[in-house]
């Protein structure tokens, strides 16, 4: 059933199911976002991307008429999309210059255990399977980045990309921090957070000087990731308000193996055993940091 607009609404769907969605969309988000920074750089394409991605969320925002922010969930939002946009654009730049199957991952695995961290703080000590998590994730984080003379490794054997991926995940960690502080509607949180995410980007594509234009196919999936990103965006935000911040950030952060499959199906990317074990590994660790 579509409300009288005749625009499907989020809220029609429950915080468990919305996380799960974003899982697919997300991982489809990143994939594009990466193969379009390949080619183009990486901030231009984030900017781009975000432009695109506010068009969007903008009519459907208006289209859903839902309850616009307070003064306080606007900086919020803005804060949430400022970091959220620049640790999106290092994380494509990480995807771009390595194997997206292993870069992906650690930043989500990063992702989701700051936010998780925060909530123990706050909460108490961690259940033994948050702990199993944490030792799990350990474990995934020292076969990803072990030497291995490889193509894909940069000049000390590591994986290249690697450090920028994690970094994107300490960024990743302050959007889920900062969006959960917002409330109002999902749509227009996504919507206000673009504002940030594309001043950001824009201002580290001045300030680095790089060139405005693309490549035809980097704009296509340019585009086709902002749509994609936004979507998941509000999916998270509409999870994260109606259910808890661990599990929403939990589910979601497994979108890298939607990333990993597309890379080996399109890219034909190929693991060492012990990397693919530790891919493995860290795909599990996820679930298991929130489970207490």
């Amino acid at each position: 059933m579509l409300p009288s607009s005749g625009v499907p609404s989020i809220s029609q769907l429950g915080p468990p199911a919305s996380a799960v969605l974003a899982v697919f969309i997300w991982g489809a988000s990143d994939f594009s976002g990466g193969f379009a920074s390949k080619r183009g750089n990486a901030f231009v394409v984030t900017a781009f991307s975000h432009l695109c991605a506010f068009a969007l969320m903008v009519v459907i925002a208006l289209a859903q008429g839902g309850v616009f922010p307070s003064r306080a969930s606007i900086l919020w939002a803005l804060a949430a999309g400022a970091v959220g946009g620049f640790s999106l654009a290092i994380f494509y730049r990480s995807l771009a210059a390595g194997q997206m199957g292993l870069t992906a991952p650690v930043a989500a695995l990063l992702g989701a255990a700051i936010p998780t961290l925060a909530d123990i703080a706050m909460e108490g000590a961690p259940h033994r399977w948050t702990m199993a998590g944490f030792i799990l994730a350990i474990v995934a984080i020292w076969l990803i980045t072990r030497p291995e003379p490889s193509g894909a490794n940069d000049e000390t054997g590591h994986p290249k990309g690697l450090a920028m991926a994690a970094l994107a995940g300490v960024g990743f960690a302050g959007f889920y921090l900062c969006i959960h502080q917002a409330s109002g509607s999902s749509e227009w949180l996504a919507t206000i957070s673009r504002v940030g995410s594309f001043t950001t980007t824009s201002i580290a594509v001045l300030a680095t000087r790089a060139p405005l234009t693309l490549p035809r196919p980097s704009i296509l999936f340019a585009v086709v990731a902002g749509c994609l990103d936004i979507t998941g965006s509000a999916l998270f935000i509409f999870a994260n308000q109606h259910g808890r911040l661990d599990e929403a950030v939990v589910i979601t952060s497994l979108y890298p193996a939607v990333t990993v499959l597309l890379a080996r199906i399109v890219l034909k990317e190929h693991f060492s055993r012990w990397k693919f074990v530790g891919l493995l590994a860290a795909l599990a660790a996820v679930p298991l940091i929130a489970a207490g």
